[in-house]
């Protein structure tokens, strides 16, 4: 289960101002489910994976994680520039407490990086890098996976390869998704979220969350 109490976030703009992604919102993601997040571009759906993650603070307001909660699938700023793919494998083994030549050895299978995995991260382009972030991810047993679009990256081959080792993880733990792919929600999610205009809402069926967020943006200027 995830927390949500009261969390404001908002950033700057250009031009001066910010933009609001969440406004005291307080709620909560249960366990058992698979959420899919819905917003416009821009609404900030990656930076409210971030707040899950923990990988980025809130204004205001406390998330509440009590569960084993992944950093963001495809999630670049997960690994140090200067280090090679190796090197940070083995650093997340040691932070998460794994097997490290076992995590290693199937991040390097799974990510297909080649002679890369033994070079700097800085040198990767960002789906290398997000090959990376979801190999690593896939090697530790978390209790909730957050996913950012990255079963929509890669080739044909490999997006059906991240799609088969997703669908192996739902089987066995809970997920917090974003994409601007319906088919992907409803393969993947049972509940849905949108976020707009500062506020999080929370539907008990995918379904209906898609189907209110395609008459909001029908509905939208």
């Amino acid at each position: 289960m995830i927390r949500l109490d009261r969390v404001t976030k908002s950033y700057r703009v250009r031009g001066g101002g910010r933009k609001s992604v969440l406004a005291d919102v307080s709620l909560t993601f249960e366990a058992g489910h698979n959420f899919g997040i819905l917003g416009a571009n821009g609404a900030g759906k990656s930076t409210l994976i971030r707040l899950i993650a923990g990988s980025e603070l809130p204004d205001r307001g406390v998330v509440r994680r009590y569960a084993r909660v992944s950093f963001p699938l495809g999630f670049g700023g997960t690994f140090h520039g200067a280090l090679s793919g190796r090197e940070n494998v083995a650093f997340v083994a040691r932070v998460y407490g794994t097997r490290m030549r076992a995590t290693i050895e199937y991040v390097e299978m799974f990510s297909e990086l080649g002679e890369y995995f033994c070079m700097p991260v800085n040198t990767y382009s960002a789906g290398m890098r997000a090959r990376l972030a979801f190999a690593t991810c896939l090697a530790i047993d978390f209790d909730v996976y957050l996913i950012d679009e990255v079963t929509e990256i890669g080739d044909q081959r490999f997006r059906r390869k991240c799609a088969e080792a997703f669908r192996e993880r739902v089987l066995r733990t809970d997920i917090i998704l974003v994409t601007h792919n319906p088919q992907t929600l409803r393969q993947y999610c049972d509940r849905g979220a949108i976020l707009a205009n500062g506020g999080l809402t929370l539907y008990d069926a995918i379904g209906t969350a898609l189907g209110r967020y395609h008459r909001m943006m029908q509905e939208a200027p």
